[in-house]
């Protein structure tokens, strides 16, 4: 077997970013192919369909150039569903082990406030950062997956069997993704490990691993006290107003103040590797921890404490209002007790809670005895449970820590995320035996669903090269006998397959 040159291969990823990557991300950036939750006529429109076939396209490309070897691309479609592209690598013939890597390349709608000059569907390249939405939040995930490869290949480094999975509906919770799990099990088989290039950094100098995921829930809350508005001078004080109705319901879950949530089952006790992780990312991260959000001046965070602001989100359940109905725009607010109020609501759960379970006992607070009689309702789409790391065996933390310290000259570091990526949970139960790799480039600024998003590219190509490294010592690991790869095997054998209630 070859020896992994990593200056040879820094090279080799720089030069596919420059020349390749990023004139594929700059042409991804300018296709709105908003999920379809935000965009309900997406197959007409063709954007969906316009990314997947650009992206299999580029696959196919490294195929016959030579330079993907022993690899096949697939766009597979399941009826009335999302597309998925589908990239199969053939490895070593004497690792029996299976790597898994995931990206998504649908994108979250527009979004107002972007600065002069940027914009959503305008990709600018700006002092080493690629602007415009969906480049970093997951464009880049399938190009530098398959370079990383490359970069083995173009030296003649073994590596494990590689199936790579790019979906298309991340961003509106992945409810795809599970029919397509289940299609094609027998060609994704029993992966002993999973990379996932979808997640944060704390800062732009050491590779990060996602230990943890919130789960979430978003749910229209309606409340309808009249049939049609009321001149307000008749009405108010006689009758009640929906959006303090909708207020009442919400201080029944929601601490005003602090902005706790009140039930205990909304809560989890925190385990305690966690909390001394979110310690050590503290330390590492200093300041810079509380430069992260674009506050308006003399604004500050909910906490002064490091670890706690860390720990507030990614193991605290939090709420959040990101839509509202029944009020008209400002310039045409008349004097009108409005007849209904509708709020959105985002709710973010723990790691370790059941986001069903959670989501019904919502819907009932909500929901039961409404103050002065009026029709309340509260419609959510299916809850997503959170996602918790296991234990890193003692291979991989080697792997990760050596390739941080080699790509970044730095140790990897460890925290949880906020946000949540719908896949993990459903590999954590169908693959218990599984290593994780979740990593990504949402660093600090990068915005990701918001404005301004961007792709920090240079952490992006030194997280290539990490990600090589950590796929070169995968097949070290396998052939030295350090993976049990019957434990995983056992495992999915034994699993149920999703089906509809599950989805």
């Amino acid at each position: 077997m070859s020896t992994f040159d990593l200056a040879a291969a820094r090279g080799f990823i720089d030069q596919r970013w420059d020349e390749q990557i990023v004139p594929e991300l700059i042409e991804y950036i300018r296709i709105p192919n908003k999920s379809p939750m935000f965009d309900a006529r997406w197959r007409e429109n063709g954007y969906m369909e316009q990314v997947v076939e650009q992206f299999a396209r580029w696959c196919r490309g490294c195929i016959e150039a030579g330079e993907l070897r022993g690899a096949q691309v697939e766009v597979v479609r399941l009826e009335g569903r999302t597309p998925l592209l589908l990239i199969e690598i053939e490895g070593d013939p004497n690792c029996s082990d299976t790597v898994l890597m995931y990206g998504h390349l649908d994108k979250q709608p527009e979004m107002e406030g972007w600065s002069d000059g940027l914009g959503p569907w305008e990709p600018v390249l700006r002092n080493d950062k690629l602007y415009g939405r969906g480049g970093a939040d997951d464009g880049y995930a399938c190009f530098a997956s398959l370079t990383a490869l490359m970069a083995l290949q173009a030296q003649g480094v073994a590596h494990a069997r590689c199936v790579v999975m790019i979906e298309a509906c991340e961003e509106s919770g992945s409810p795809d993704l599970p029919y397509y799990v289940d299609h094609l099990a027998e060609r994704i088989g029993a992966p002993s490990l999973v990379v996932c290039l979808d997640s944060g950094a704390g800062n732009y100098e050491q590779m990060w691993l996602t230990t943890s995921l919130r789960g979430n829930l978003a749910g229209e809350l309606r409340v309808d006290i009249l049939e049609e508005g009321v001149h307000s001078g008749a009405a108010s004080g006689a009758v009640a107003s929906s959006f303090r109705i909708a207020n009442q319901l919400i201080a029944r879950l929601e601490d005003r103040d602090s902005g706790r949530l009140i039930p205990d089952w909304l809560h989890v006790e925190i385990p305690q590797e966690r909390i001394d992780q979110a310690e050590q990312a503290a330390a590492i991260l200093g300041p810079a921890l509380f430069e992260t959000f674009p506050l308006v001046s003399g604004a500050h965070l909910m906490s002064a404490v490091g670890a706690e602001l860390i720990l507030n989100r990614t193991w605290c359940g939090t709420l959040s209002y990101t839509g509202v109905g029944g009020m008209p725009a400002l310039a045409d607010a008349g004097n009108v007790l409005r007849p209904h109020t509708s709020l959105m609501l985002s709710f973010r759960f723990p790691p370790t809670l059941d986001g069903d379970e959670a989501s019904a006992r919502i819907k009932q607070v909500l929901e039961s005895d409404p103050p002065y009689g009026a029709k309340v309702s509260f419609r959510a789409d299916k809850a997503a449970s959170g996602w918790h790391a296991p234990p890193l065996a003692a291979w991989l933390q080697t792997a990760v820590d050596g390739a941080s310290e080699r790509a970044y000259g730095k140790p990897a570091a460890m925290m949880g995320e906020g946000g949540s990526i719908p896949f993990m949970g459903m590999l954590g139960e169908k693959f218990p035996s599984a290593q994780f790799v979740i990593t990504g480039v949402l660093g600090p600024g990068s915005n990701a669903h918001g404005p301004n998003e961007f792709l920090h590219i240079p952490f992006a190509r030194r997280l290539t090269l990490a990600v090589a490294d950590i796929l070169e010592q995968h097949r070290a690991a396998s052939a030295a006998g350090l993976i049990d790869s019957s434990a995983t095997a056992t495992a999915v054998a034994g699993h149920r397959h999703f089906d509809e209630s599950c989805c």
